[in-house]
């Protein structure tokens, strides 16, 4: 029917802000409200209230652990973050959805200040910085990548990286960072949290291996992408269920049932990732654009 066609509704359909977008600007009104009370008020109760501290724990401020990536040390480490997280996150958020992509997040965060209160900094020491969030990015996109060419600048200079290697050497960088720097205490501490950014990128690996592995599966139980040889060669992923409310029929003998089914894919695509199609989902994809190929 002609009042059917989307040009003669009354309303359009609007487009959604991505749960990157929300972040970045989270990070930017956090660095910008930060600067404002330290520079312009002189006031430090911004950063003792959103800043992870043993201080604040024992206060119970445990919302502490996920608001201190909204602080930065300065513009440049604000500016790096900012960056990297955009392109990280343009590469992982349409694969995991907006929803995990949000509590990976989270989580990585979480993971990363709880390992930075593993290692003692004496008193008066805070954590800040959206860098734990983003080791975690770069390591989850090497498992899912570890040979993708990465193009870019040294001093004017062309070179290709793969993620694998670079994974690695901000591994090493902050392993050594925490063996030389964290651990001998405040005579040789250069402000820099190793030990968080290990804890981003454990959580990461935790990720990749009891999540994105149990629901990457074959009818067989077989995962269909194995652990990266450079993390484990020896992985066994157990079987996991499927989730019930995105049961799909392979079968489908009308068009119309088709149609159902495919635009239930299209939703949980939308709402959990790429990642969170089962075999049978990905089938019927494949069935239904032959379908249309052949039309």
């Amino acid at each position: 029917m002609l009042s059917d066609r989307s040009y003669m509704r009354d309303s359009y359909g609007r487009t959604t802000t991505s749960t990157l977008t929300w972040m970045l600007c989270a990070l930017t009104a956090g660095f910008l409200i930060q600067t404002v009370f330290e520079r312009a008020l002189g006031s430090p109760h911004f950063n003792q209230f959103t800043a992870l501290s043993l201080g604040g724990l024992q206060r119970i401020w445990l919302w502490t652990f996920v608001t201190y990536p909204l602080l930065h040390s300065n513009v440049l480490h604000w500016l790096a973050s900012l960056v990297t997280l955009f392109f990280l996150g343009r590469e992982l958020l349409p694969l995991m959805g907006e929803r995990r992509f949000a509590w990976f997040s989270a989580f990585s965060a979480v993971c990363g200040g709880l390992v930075w209160l593993l290692v003692p900094h004496g008193s008066g020491g805070a954590l800040i910085g959206a860098t734990p969030i983003v080791c975690a990015l770069l390591m989850l996109f090497a498992c899912l990548h570890p040979n993708r060419a990465l193009p870019f600048l040294f001093f004017f200079m062309p070179v290709t990286v793969r993620p694998k290697h670079l994974a690695w050497a901000v591994a090493g960088i902050s392993a050594l960072g925490l063996a030389v720097s964290e651990i001998p205490g405040d005579r040789f501490n250069l402000g820099i949290a190793h030990s968080a950014h290990l804890g981003g990128m454990l959580a990461a690996l935790l990720y990749y291996r009891f999540v994105h592995l149990r629901e990457w599966r074959t009818p067989d139980g077989r995962a269909d992408i194995e652990l990266p040889r450079w993390l484990s060669k020896t992985a066994k992923v157990a079987p996991a269920a499927e989730p019930a409310k995105y049961t799909v029929n392979v079968t489908a003998p009308t068009r119309e049932s088709l149609k159902a089914e495919v635009d239930r894919i299209l939703d949980k695509i939308n709402s959990e990732g790429l990642a969170a199609l089962t075999a049978q989902e990905k089938r019927l994809l494949d069935d239904a654009r032959n379908q249309i190929s052949r039309r």
